[in-house]
């Protein structure tokens, strides 16, 4: 196992378009976690956006169209659950100096989880979204429930110990993120390829079970995209690509994740391109998965981008999307080689979509982590 601490800057103002399941599913929660309602998340927001400085209540009742008096009585009981505090004085304007407030970073904290196919990552965010620490360690996702169960409690247990202090980080949730299909809303996974014994399986319930906390399940594409909307650089339309022991997308379209009516939407891989190919552990024949994995492992790392870029073509050819975003370890080996090939494929097509790679080290694991915290701010 391999541990350590990564740091990097909290998530954009863009919207994500909510995730459908705030951090009360699975499980009850109270606290900082306790459901809210609108117009406190709209608060929460700003307060979030606002940083160190922070912000006024007269500014809050501005920015959000509330009374002076429905703020107040937001912050107050935000106050009581230690998630704001003072952030100094205002200069006077000539009446009374107003007060700031700010958000308390460390008064909630989100993990989120990464069931790769043979490997969980773990990571730790603060109420901001900033990343506060990380570890890895290897897992076979086919060695049963009770023995993934067992690795990811143990990496949750590690991220939320006693620090010197004696004070355990107040965790919200935990956010999991695996290989599709799976029904985000039930949080049970279906017939994982090469992994059918997950089929059916209430992971959602039984995780939240053992950690005694609120749990939110969803495609490990889904959730790297909903953490790139989240940033500010973020377009409205694009796909995330992730390419790694599998190969998936996720879809964010007019700023919120595509899930589908049956929460099946983005299996790119198993779309298929080559009528009478080679067979897919998915039963079909010619999936973009196996031809792109296969020419990997032939070590035809052009043929295996020309392969992502016609997946990511056929993806700006059917929603139109301005951003194709690549990502997952194969990817990382290699990135120029898959950008230019999926550049190229676009371009001898005359489709006008941007590519680009994404560097950040555990997009995964941050979006799984988001699935905790961006429904707190509304987001």
């Amino acid at each position: 196992m391999t541990s350590g601490v990564a740091s990097g800057p909290g998530p954009g103002r863009r919207s994500s378009g909510g995730t459908g399941t705030g951090p009360g599913a699975g499980t009850g929660g109270g606290g900082a976690g306790a459901a809210r309602g609108p117009n406190t998340a709209r608060v929460l927001e700003l307060l979030r956006t606002a940083g160190e400085p922070g912000i006024s209540r007269p500014e809050l009742a501005g920015r959000t169209g509330l009374t002076p008096q429905a703020v107040s009585k937001i912050t107050a009981r935000l106050r009581a659950d230690g998630l704001v505090a003072d952030a100094g004085r205002r200069a006077s304007t000539g009446g009374k100096p107003a007060t700031a407030l700010r958000l308390v970073p460390t008064a909630g904290y989100a993990i989120g989880l990464h069931l790769d196919r043979d490997e969980l990552t773990a990571l730790l965010l603060d109420l901001t979204g900033t990343p506060v620490a990380v570890r890895r360690t290897p897992l076979d996702l086919g060695a049963g429930a009770e023995a993934v169960l067992a690795v990811a409690g143990a990496e949750v247990a590690a991220l939320t110990a006693p620090g010197p202090d004696g004070a355990a980080p107040p965790l919200l949730g935990v956010g999991l993120a695996m290989p599709g299909p799976l029904d985000h809303r039930t949080g049970v996974p279906g017939r994982v390829t090469g992994f059918p014994d997950w089929d059916g399986y209430p992971l959602r319930e039984e995780l939240a079970r053992r950690l005694g906390t609120p749990v939110v399940v969803d495609k490990d594409t889904n959730a790297a995209a909903l953490g790139l909307a989240l940033r500010g650089a973020a377009p409205d339309s694009f796909a995330y690509v992730h390419l790694g022991t599998g190969l998936g997308a996720g879809l964010v379209l007019d700023g919120a994740v595509v899930r589908g009516g049956r929460t099946g939407a983005g299996e790119l891989g198993h779309q298929t391109v080559l009528l009478d190919g080679p067979p897919c552990e998915c039963g079909g024949r010619g999936c973009l998965e196996v031809l792109c994995l296969t020419a990997l492992a032939r070590g035809e790392l052009a043929e295996a981008a020309r392969v992502l870029g016609t997946g990511a073509a056929n993806l700006v050819r059917l929603l139109d999307i301005e951003r194709v975003l690549l990502g997952g370890r194969a990817v990382l080996a290699a990135p120029d080689a898959f950008a230019r090939g999926a550049r190229e494929v676009l371009a001898g097509l005359r489709l006008p979509a941007d590519v680009a790679v994404v560097t950040a080290p555990h997009p995964v694991a941050e979006g799984a982590a988001q699935l905790i915290l961006a429904p707190l701010f509304g987001r």
